[in-house]
């Protein structure tokens, strides 16, 4: 016979079993304001007329709709905000892209080609983690002056790239591990070659595992400033992170709070979207590989 929990003498149970679930979205009612608050001063204030941006106190909200801190990004300021944006997503793309080709192909063979040394290797790899990327920053400077690529995108490329690979590796060497070797013993069985198995085969069960290599990649290039600021010179080098340092320093003394914040809503916005539109092979790919 079920409960009726309109009953009086029910109640106490169904403010037990209801509690629970109230705790929880209130838990994840507050997370959301802590976390999408920061996110709606960014957007109300880039899209403030230029004198209700600067104004002090500012206001919570908008009273006049204005894109022309997005239209000052062109260069009004100096600083030509969407060229710099530009210089970030090649090296960005560059680096993603050069990432999950080699961890790939790295990561394939220390999963499935065993040989003498390879988990040596593979260790000595993963412990280029623990080297502090200021510490060799000097050597990097002379070694990418030393080859022609100092104050150049395509160095700037070779140095995230260097620094993404053993993490890449770490997920894509786990990735491979967690699919079966039935898989590649069948494809074998008809025909295919090592690497036409690879192709044909695994990388499509390794989809989210290659996505998640992807995403953080692209997330830690796109973000990076500190190798940015001293590798490069040029200021129509810039990338998005340094232009952004030059935006809030500052000119005498006074900052355009406006074109600084429609400045980091283009740096956030594209993250946001990106992540939003491939969570779900995120998520997949940091349990099937990351995690084993």
């Amino acid at each position: 016979m079920e409960r009726d929990p309109k009953d009086p003498r029910n109640l106490p149970a169904a403010i037990r079993q209801s509690l629970p679930r109230t705790a929880w979205w209130a838990v994840c009612a507050s997370l959301a304001v802590l976390f999408l608050y920061p996110l709606y001063v960014m957007l109300s204030q880039s899209l403030k007329a230029p004198g209700e941006a600067a104004a002090a106190p500012p206001t919570l909200y908008p009273h006049e709709l204005s894109l022309d801190n997005f239209r000052s990004l062109g260069g009004d300021t100096g600083i030509n905000i969407l060229t710099n944006a530009g210089n970030s997503l090649i090296v960005s793309l560059g680096a993603t892209l050069a990432t999950v080709v080699l961890s790939t192909v790295a990561g394939y063979g220390f999963a499935r080609l065993r040989f003498p040394g390879s988990n040596l290797l593979f260790f000595a790899t993963l412990a280029t983690f623990m080297i502090p990327f200021q510490a060799i920053i000097t050597p990097l400077y002379l070694l990418l002056n030393n080859l022609g690529l100092q104050n150049s995108l395509l160095g700037l490329t070779a140095v995230y790239t260097t620094f993404q690979l053993p993490f890449g590796l770490f997920l894509m060497r786990n990735s491979f591990s967690a699919i079966p070797r039935s898989l590649e013993e069948a494809a074998l069985i008809d025909g295919c070659g090592i690497l036409s198995a690879l192709v044909r085969v695994v990388l499509p069960v390794a989809v989210p595992g290659l996505i998640t290599t992807a995403l953080l990649t692209f997330f830690a290039c796109w973000n990076e400033f500190f190798a940015a600021l001293i590798l490069v010179t040029d200021q129509d080098k810039f990338t998005l992170p340094v232009s952004l340092s030059v935006l809030a320093s500052g000119n005498l003394g006074s900052v355009n709070w406006g074109v600084l914040q429609a400045g980091v809503a283009v740096t956030i916005v594209p993250c946001l979207v990106i992540y939003l539109l491939l969570q779900k092979y995120y998520v997949g790919g940091l349990l099937s590989g990351a995690v084993k």
